[in-house]
């Protein structure tokens, strides 16, 4: 999982969170930090602007160390919203470690803004894909066909899971397992 400050909070805790449950070993990272420091998080609400609110999320701690990450033992890559995304799209390590799991065809998750990093990695051309509405005009400068969808429904194009903000996290949670082969039984 990519992450970083300001990263919003429900779209980085309940897939950490998630996926470790059903048996996935998770590793949270975050550009310049290390294993063990935190990351501030955001809750983003929608209150009936124009636009989210933003509040203070939780302290968020890492588990790995973005340096460290080697991308080869890793299966797939999620990438929550909130504002973070607008500056890590900035860091040309995170494109490479975008563009890596995009050439090796592994399954990426993205929500909200974490579309940004997908445009500013250049990994969007021809793909269909949705996340918040204020970045459809960016994926569809990126090459790609913009879903505009219910805020609780999520979008699949082959490898590439993509949800419009934190109210979809059941079905992009539910989605992204699939994609991933994982098998849930109860």
């Amino acid at each position: 999982m990519l992450t970083g400050d300001f990263v919003e909070d429900y779209e980085n805790m309940v897939p950490f969170q998630a996926l470790q449950m059903v048996g996935h070993k998770v590793l949270a990272a975050c550009p310049g930090k290390n294993a063990g420091e935190k990351v501030r998080t955001a809750i983003h609400d929608f209150e009936g602007d124009q636009t989210y609110t933003e509040k203070p999320g939780h302290n968020f701690t890492l588990n790995a160390t973005f340096a460290e990450v080697k991308l080869d033992e890793c299966d797939a890559l999620l990438i929550p919203g909130g504002r973070a995304p607008e500056y890590l799209r900035l860091s040309g390590d995170v494109l490479r470690v975008v563009r890596h799991f995009f050439e090796t065809g592994k399954p990426v998750a993205a929500i909200c803004h974490g579309l940004q990093i997908l445009a500013a990695a250049g990994v969007l051309k021809g793909r269909k894909c949705t996340g918040y509405y204020a970045c459809g005009p960016e994926i569809t400068l990126a090459g790609a066909e913009f879903q505009n969808i219910p805020v609780d429904t999520a979008y699949v194009d082959g490898n590439l899971v993509t949800a419009p903000a934190w109210p979809a996290h059941p079905a992009w949670l539910a989605r992204f397992l699939e994609v991933l082969g994982t098998k849930v039984s109860l």
